[in-house]
């Protein structure tokens, strides 16, 4: 081997799903001659197969992987997805849509909402979300992708709704055709150095011994390697979020109804359903508390819930809300289930995912040895993440004036993170959102939700006050009108998926 030739790192992946094939492909596409990628999974382990919302992250990944975005929605039966549209949260009767877009344009270095709050409060101004596009586009049932410039075009972006039984497959067969050795398997022990305790093999129990650098664990909730083996400590976060059921079950679409370009969040007596639509069928859950409500009950809610025909029984799905305190230890990183969970309410699980292999892929150790310091940054950087999420989806249970049911009051009354409280103590008193430059959920996110469940702050900037109110209305209802334009030149969501699906035809 030459001077400058670099060895490269054997990396191990165990457990395929999402996050297997996400980690194994993107190792092996992003760090090509660096890395060796081996992955292990057994057709005889399920997955969980319930993530079908994305967050708009997911696009470049795709797109970074080399992946065609048409041949991917074709192959997994997608849907675009512009935002969530919540129900009954704040309160029963309301419902709000957390847009993947802005609402309005800052002026003079100060955020819209400060303008809406001056115009609201004197009644002038119509709900937050006319002034936003996405929400706009959402409500009317249409899509286009954004524009690449500074017009009005450009200020949203959107995500997919997909089957996740066919998302996993299909990123198998790209990994494989990037150079990912698959082996199928169950895993039966697990070799370490005696003197460092790093994870040096995997035994198979057909007795295939797999060597490795680096060991990358996407077991699910098994944690495998590094729950079990590193008995990494687990979190628990059932305190702020007691949902750790979800009761599932596929329909079909319900005929003339037109295909929704967003999820459904209805909340519920003990959490909340979800309708997800996708090309060929309807995907609709029931999160809630086992402390609240029986497994059989939420059965039944969801069957009596269900937006069309069932296409197979309910089954339940068991879960704890949480994360490893540590999800790079030794030389084994937990992606996915293995690291930490939080539930679905705002599509965060594949986010997570890819985000544990971008920092991985950053902070890659290429030359041979792991570096203490890398890893340390990269669990800073992974709880960062894990911690704001944590906190944007104990908002919208805790920001509500329900009371109608035992789980409503608990959650309603709870005592908060600090670090949430802190937020929301910020927004109550100024009107401002909290500022960081990492992380997921900006200022439009935290906005929506905020005034979406009824939180309107005390105050707010008083530089909205400068200018007149009548200046301030007429630039708000030219780019309401301007919106609703934009939105009329659109395709409806149906009609440019086939557009799109035909194109791909044509290509073939």
């Amino acid at each position: 081997m030459g001077e400058h030739e670099i060895k490269p790192v054997r990396v191990v992946v165990l457990g395929g799903g999402t996050a297997g094939w996400m980690s194994a492909a993107g190792i092996a596409a992003l760090l090509p001659g660096l890395a060796t990628v081996d992955l292990v999974e057994s057709e005889d382990i399920g997955i969980v197969g319930v993530g079908e919302a994305t967050l708009p992250h997911i696009r470049g990944y795709v797109e970074r992987l080399g992946i065609d975005e048409a041949a991917f929605m074709k192959a997994t039966h997608a849907t675009y997805k512009l935002g969530i549209d919540f129900r009954d949260f704040g309160s029963i009767g309301t419902s709000y849509i957390h847009p993947f877009g802005s609402f309005g344009e800052s002026v003079a270095g100060l955020g819209f909402h400060h303008y809406w709050l001056e115009l609201a409060r004197q009644g002038l101004a119509g709900p937050i979300g006319d002034y936003s596009l996405a929400v706009a586009a959402a409500q009317a049932n249409r899509f286009t992708p954004p524009l690449h410039d500074s017009s009005l075009a450009s200020t949203y972006g959107y995500a997919y709704q997909f089957d996740a039984t066919l998302f996993g497959p299909f990123m198998r067969d790209h990994g494989v055709k990037l150079g990912v050795t698959r082996h199928e398997g169950l895993v039966t022990a697990v070799e370490r150095d005696v003197e460092n305790g790093n994870v040096t093999a995997l035994l198979l129990s057909d007795g295939r011994r797999l060597d490795g650098d680096l060991f990358i664990d996407c077991s699910g909730f098994r944690s495998l390697l590094l729950g079990q083996e590193l008995e990494e400590d687990w979190e628990d976060w059932s305190q702020w979020l007691p949902c750790d059921r979800a009761a599932v079950m596929p329909c079909s679409h319900k005929k003339g109804m037109p295909l929704k370009p967003y999820t459904t969040a209805s909340a519920m007596p003990a959490g909340w359903r979800w309708e997800i639509p996708l090309q060929h069928r309807m995907g609709n859950g029931y999160v809630f508390s086992s402390r609240f409500l029986d497994e059989d009950a939420a059965c039944a809610e969801i069957e009596a819930n269900a937006c069309g025909e069932p296409l197979a029984d309910p089954r339940i799905l068991r879960f704890r809300t949480g994360r490893r305190r540590r999800s790079w230890s030794h030389n084994v990183i937990g992606v996915g289930l293995s690291s930490g969970f939080l539930e679905p309410l705002e599509s965060t699980s594949i986010y997570l995912a890819q985000m544990a292999i971008t920092y991985l892929i950053e902070l890659f150790p290429t030359d041979g040895g792991i570096d203490a310091r890398d890893r340390d940054e990269f669990n800073r950087l992974v709880d960062m993440e894990y911690d704001r999420v944590r906190d944007f989806l104990i908002l919208h249970y805790h920001a509500t004036t329900r009371d109608d049911s035992e789980f409503w009051n608990h959650v309603r009354t709870m005592k908060v993170p600090d670090s949430l409280a802190a937020k929301m103590d910020l927004w109550r008193r100024t009107g401002r959102v909290e500022k960081y430059a990492d992380g997921l959920f900006y200022d439009a996110s935290w906005i929506a939700v905020y005034l979406g469940q009824g939180w309107v702050p005390e105050t707010h900037d008083s530089r909205a006050a400068i200018p007149p109110p009548e200046q301030i209305k007429r630039a708000l209802d030219r780019l309401r009108e301007a919106i609703t334009q934009q939105v009329l030149a659109m395709p409806d969501h149906r009609q440019f998926l086939e557009s799109e699906a035909a194109r791909l035809a044509e290509a073939a």
